[in-house]
């Protein structure tokens, strides 16, 4: 993937650091994102001896963000191959305790972002040769998580906006994909654990225990996991793929297909 220009949202840390980190490694030039100018930074400089990563601050649930944002990584890289699109988590909760401002936030953080950002970026990866959409959600999509009912019933429209793209945009040779995390090690498990710790009376340690026992591979996945799919789907050795839909989860999905 040398040279590959490539935008990575949500990127300072958790899943979306671990495909910058991924992608970095594989040669590629890496715009890394987030709303915090500090951990941005850290980020950055954490990643700079590679000489090929930039951070840009943005709030991907403000448009006019996610639209300089797209500027920014365009005059920062000269061009763009391929967008990675990840979010931050939305507020866990069941369905009752989540208020009519939670789920316009969670539409703008899910959804909207999504839309906002492939419409900017069109214009710039149809001069690209190898161009690609990778847009991650979640296994919720499959098998709505307790206690995740925004992330469980919002993501879904990834997947809709995928199969739409993947057919709009086959003139322009754009290849749209989804990649569906299971549970991944990072500080959003730590929160899902203690907001159900609250629930159901149980430590932290308990019920980390307990996911682990109940996937078939036994562990949590790791963010650079995540970033070796990315990664393939990104390049040309995926190039026959295109509106695919694909889980990451150790083998917790189990749905056949």
């Amino acid at each position: 993937m040398k040279d590959y220009k490539v935008l990575v949202t949500a990127s300072s840390q958790g899943i979306g650091r671990g495909i910058a980190e991924v992608l970095l490694e594989q040669g590629a030039r890496v715009v890394i994102n987030g709303r915090r100018k500090d951990v941005i930074e850290k980020a950055v400089k954490e990643l700079s001896d590679t000489g090929r990563v930039h951070g840009v601050v943005a709030d991907i649930t403000v448009r006019e963000e996610v639209e300089r944002l797209v500027d920014k990584a365009v005059n920062l890289l000269g061009g763009l191959d391929a967008i990675v699109y990840v979010t931050g988590s939305p507020k866990p909760g069941r369905f009752a305790e989540l208020s009519d401002q939670d789920w316009e936030e969670g539409t703008r953080l899910l959804v909207m972002s999504a839309v906002w950002l492939v419409r900017k970026a069109l214009r710039y990866l149809e001069s690209s040769e190898n161009p690609s959409i990778t847009l991650l959600s979640s296994i919720a999509v499959k098998e709505p998580v307790p206690n995740l009912s925004l992330s469980s019933v919002l993501r879904i429209s990834i997947h809709g906006l995928v199969k739409t793209l993947s057919r709009d945009l086959v003139e322009k040779k754009i290849r749209v994909n989804a990649v569906m995390p299971g549970y991944i090690d990072t500080s959003r498990i730590n929160e899902i654990l203690e907001h159900k710790s609250r629930l159901v009376g149980k430590t932290i340690e308990e019920l980390r225990r307990e996911l682990e026992n109940g996937i078939p591979l036994g562990r949590l996945g790791k963010p650079k996991e995540v970033g070796y799919l990315v990664a393939f789907l990104i390049s040309k050795y995926a190039s026959y793929i295109n509106g695919a839909s694909i889980p990451i989860d150790g083998g917790l999905l189990r749905t056949v297909i």
